[in-house]
């Protein structure tokens, strides 16, 4: 099959990475040298964001260029151990053009505390964004962790890692670190109205079929189908 996707430059995409990498450690979505980016050039090329290195204070000639196979074919600084959830999104769907990997505390929190993401009480997350499952505990760095994640690859666009953090793909690298922004937005509006104002009006049938319809005029394909609990009720009565 002939793959006639526009890809970003090489430059562009190492200097894309380095800017994603300074919006997500100003925001407090990763402490230290927590996260990693990563982004296609190519059909089965990427390049990657390095290990011990603060996403903050990157610069474009520390990226590290792989193929899907996880082989390095560039660059002077190893990959973080975590590319491999990368690599697993890029190989399930191939569709994904770019993954963002954070902890953003308050979608963190859902994901220590095992808590999925999929109230319908937010028209933009259920358009851009969709439901957000909880993958089981993985080892970080280990081969179990693209595994956890990898039977949401194609149907969802996130994940939450359980105890670990979240994990966010899309068909551009804006369009992955938008959803991971998106991810805590959404995280921290249920904090606040589950657990503060203790009450939550969510969106009925209707009014999510019409948010998918929007969606999917988007082009959005993945992100599942919030189900209000009145009508979960309503269902197994």
């Amino acid at each position: 099959m002939q793959d006639n996707k526009q890809y970003y430059s090489n430059q562009e995409a190492k200097e894309m990475i380095c800017e994603i990498g300074r919006r997500v450690y100003n925001r407090n979505y990763v402490a230290a040298n927590d996260g990693n980016i990563s982004v296609k050039v190519g059909p089965n090329e990427i390049w990657t964001t390095p290990t011990g290195v603060s996403k903050g204070y990157m610069t474009a000639d520390m990226m590290v260029k792989m193929d899907l196979s996880g082989i390095v074919i560039s660059g002077n600084l190893k990959p973080s151990s975590e590319v491999k959830m990368h690599l697993r999104v890029y190989n399930e769907n191939p569709e994904v053009n770019a993954v963002v990997h954070a902890h953003p505390p308050v979608a963190t929190s859902f994901a220590i505390a095992g808590i999925s993401l999929d109230k319908p009480v937010l028209p933009e997350a259920i358009v851009l964004l969709g439901n957000v499952p909880v993958a089981p505990y993985a080892l970080p760095g280990t081969q179990e962790v693209p595994d956890s994640i990898a039977p949401y690859c194609k149907t969802h666009n996130a994940v939450l890692l359980a105890n670990h953090g979240a994990l966010t793909w899309g068909r551009d690298l804006m369009e992955a670190h938008f959803r991971m922004e998106s991810l805590e937005h959404y995280a921290t509006i249920l904090m606040y109205s589950n657990n503060i104002l203790k009450k939550a009006n969510e969106l009925n049938r209707s009014q999510i079929a019409d948010l998918i319809t929007i969606r999917e005029s988007m082009g959005i394909k993945a992100g599942g189908i919030p189900i209000s609990e009145v009508d979960k009720k309503a269902e197994e009565e």
